[in-house]
């Protein structure tokens, strides 16, 4: 079956379920302790350039985190986790170019321009150093910013890392969002749908084929900061033996796992992975290692 009537049918079969939950709201959360986010525009490299930033006070000393989406998403995806975040340190969430909000530029870029992009995004809103936390595609972009551009990079988060290198194929990676589809938030069916027709099917797959061939499992051996890598037990789109692996190989890595939750952790399942990061992210400078291997939440 050719990509393009995979891709299609996934798409019906989401919108088909979606109803039976649409009063689920897109991308809000219903703590009252969540932050509060704002939109941001600014030029980079010729290309306008959105994100959504948090504008709750929080201390000075505490390092920003930036949060990076996976493939044809947008910044929407990292809403719930941006706003439980919030309350605790200075949060942005981009659209990359291409995506969500922010201009396309005149071709697909590859994951190695995807990070470059970031890096000058980065450097245009005046962050000098942060943490990074991304989901999916998100993560090889942040593989290739902690190798290309480490002096922005402080510590990282992996969160459902691909590829897998036995399922490196087009459609094995639709076969998994299939399966992993009941395990989230109804909501997030709209918000991907959205976000893939906005993107363009064109741009997912060129994008999608840059994401399958490129092998992180020999990339991040090179990479120097303390990393935690999360994975949730219904994630059909990356195995298990694949994130623990990719933990070991990692110099300073760890793996924490969340249970019940899939592929969207950062969207269906945001308390659960902030109780997770913060230990992490709150650590001051080489703490962040130490403190996340004795950390007893989502041990591995």
């Amino acid at each position: 079956m050719p990509l393009r009537r995979i891709l299609v049918t996934a798409g019906a079969i989401v919108a088909v379920l979606a109803p039976v939950r649409a009063w689920v709201r897109l991308g809000t959360g219903r703590s009252a302790t969540r932050g509060r986010l704002a939109a941001s525009r600014i030029r980079v490299d010729g290309l306008t350039m959105q994100a959504r930033v948090s504008v709750d006070p929080v201390p000075d000393d505490r390092l920003p985190v930036i949060l990076v989406h996976g493939l044809g998403m947008s910044s929407r995806y990292m809403v719930p986790l941006a706003r439980c975040l919030a309350p605790h340190l200075r949060v942005y969430a981009p659209d990359l170019p291409g995506f969500g909000a922010s201009e396309k530029p005149d071709h697909v870029l590859t994951v190695r321009e995807l990070a470059d992009a970031l890096a000058a995004w980065v450097q245009a809103v005046g962050v000098e150093r942060a943490a990074f936390v991304g989901n999916s595609l998100g993560c090889e972009v942040l593989i290739e910013l902690a190798l290309l551009h480490p002096r922005l990079v402080d510590r990282l988060v992996l969160q459902g890392p691909t590829p897998d290198p036995e399922a490196r194929t087009l459609v094995r990676q639709v076969v998994g969002f299939l399966a992993i589809a009941p395990f989230e938030r109804w909501s997030l069916a709209w918000v991907a749908l959205s976000d893939y027709a906005r993107g363009g099917i064109g741009r997912y797959i060129l994008t999608l084929r840059s994401m399958v061939d490129n092998r992180i499992a020999e990339k991040v051996r090179r990479i120097g900061q303390p990393t935690l890598v999360v994975w949730g037990t219904r994630d059909d789109i990356v195995p298990r033996s694949f994130v623990a692996d990719l933990a070991d190989a990692l110099p300073r890595g760890r793996l924490a796992v969340i249970p019940g939750a899939a592929h969207g952790i950062n969207y269906s399942h945001p308390e659960a992975f902030t109780a997770v990061l913060l230990p992490f992210l709150l650590a001051a400078g080489d703490e962040a290692a130490e403190r996340d291997r004795t950390s007893a939440v989502g041990t591995a």
